[in-house]
């Protein structure tokens, strides 16, 4: 069976599909998901010793044999990246899962590496951040939601480190930290206003000295994007420790490492640094990996992810998040020059209603799009455009 049968066997798309179109969640849980070990062994050549699966249809490499590939030459980087995106998404997720299932279907070696959905989007007017259509990564539901459990251990790494600041403070305090000059805030993985700007350590003696305080998401956290940027747990460490946290009255920085607390929060996050191993509705692999906000920080998933996937296939495809002017010179100038790697060709996805949004037509109301004459057609259609260069 040549490539192109055997993907048009795997995802039928049936004439109903297009006369009565079904939902994401509707086509991600009827589709025929393959185990992951067979998804390993047979596109990528990694046996089960070297998976530690989560169930049946996502696993975590091991570092072990991410250290193997050293020596192997790199396949090619694509990078997907769009004009400034919609509150709804531009389409990035959905052009990369489409663009690696066609370079497969005609019998290339391909996968594809993309970022975590954040909880926050998830549950807000964003959704998730699987793909769509026929052009997703699943288990949808599990990548949308806890999926292996990074994201908990990112927060759990980032809280370490602000409640030993405030106990720092508390036992006497001989790093002369400014209570008024902590920089660090705690975070969560969701929308929650209300925990923007708080104040802590009310309630007495016992609970230490009040300050102004805040919560921020996950994905905004400097954990998350060392997290991302790190090429192994020596190099995590080695910048964890290098996060400044506070300032003392003469101005002089306080970092993590002067506190000890870099060493605990590489242990946390020590099993979340493998790379996350999954599919697309088509058998393609695809590592599913942290998940910087590109407004915040470089907006890409891990070098690691990216730099293995390098040594296991001949072309990977990425996307950067937002625009090209955000995520897309973030990846080109940072993560390209820490990972050592380059993209060759790049693709731009553009949508119809972005574009309507990006004219100077008035607008009706704040919500609403510019006034924009459309046939019925396009009023019904988004279309996702690439141009390669």
């Amino acid at each position: 069976m040549t490539p192109t049968q055997a993907t048009a066997a795997k995802a039928p798309i049936t004439a109903s599909q297009h006369a009565n179109p079904r939902s994401d969640i509707e086509i991600s849980q009827a589709a025929k998901k393959r185990l992951i070990v067979d998804i390993a062994r047979e596109k990528l050549g990694i046996g089960p010793e070297h998976l530690e699966p989560y169930g049946h249809y996502k696993a975590k490499i091991s570092m072990d044999f991410v250290k193997s590939l050293k020596n192997r030459p790199n396949g090619k980087l694509i990078l997907v990246s769009a004009i400034t995106p919609t509150p709804a998404g531009e389409g990035k997720t959905t052009t990369t899962v489409g663009l690696t299932d066609a370079l497969n279907h005609i019998g290339k070696r391909a996968m594809l590496c993309l970022r975590e959905p954040s909880l926050g989007p998830s549950f807000g007017m964003k959704g998730g951040a699987a793909g769509g259509g026929y052009a997703q990564v699943v288990p949808m539901e599990d990548i949308n939601l806890h999926f292996t459990g990074d994201f908990h251990a990112i927060t759990s790494a980032n809280n370490l480190l602000a409640a030993m600041i405030d106990n720092h403070i508390y036992w006497g305090n001989p790093l002369g930290i400014d209570q008024r000059r902590v920089t660090w805030r705690r975070v969560m993985d969701m929308n929650d206003r209300a925990l923007r700007s708080i104040v802590s350590s009310l309630g007495g003696v016992a609970n230490g000295f009040p300050r102004e305080d805040g919560f921020d998401i996950t994905v905004a956290s400097e954990v998350m994007a060392i997290f991302c940027l790190a090429g192994d747990l020596d190099d995590l460490k080695k910048r964890l420790s290098n996060i400044i946290v506070a300032y003392t009255r003469d101005r002089k920085p306080v970092r993590a490492g002067d506190l000890n607390a870099h060493g605990a929060m590489t242990a946390l996050l020590k099993e979340a640094l493998a790379p996350n191993l999954v599919q697309t509705l088509e058998g393609t692999p695809a590592f599913v990996h942290g998940g910087p906000f590109a407004n915040i920080a470089h907006g890409c998933n891990s070098v690691l992810a990216t730099t293995t996937a390098l040594k296991l296939c001949d072309y990977v495809v990425t996307e950067a998040g937002f625009g090209a002017d955000l995520g897309g010179e973030k990846f080109l100038d940072i993560k390209c020059r820490i990972a050592r790697c380059w993209s060759r060709p790049s693709a731009r996805s553009r949508c119809t209603a972005a574009s309507r949004k990006r004219t100077s037509r008035p607008r009706t109301s704040r919500r609403s799009p510019p006034a924009w004459p459309t046939s019925p057609a396009t009023s019904k259609t988004c279309r996702n455009s690439a141009s390669c260069r």
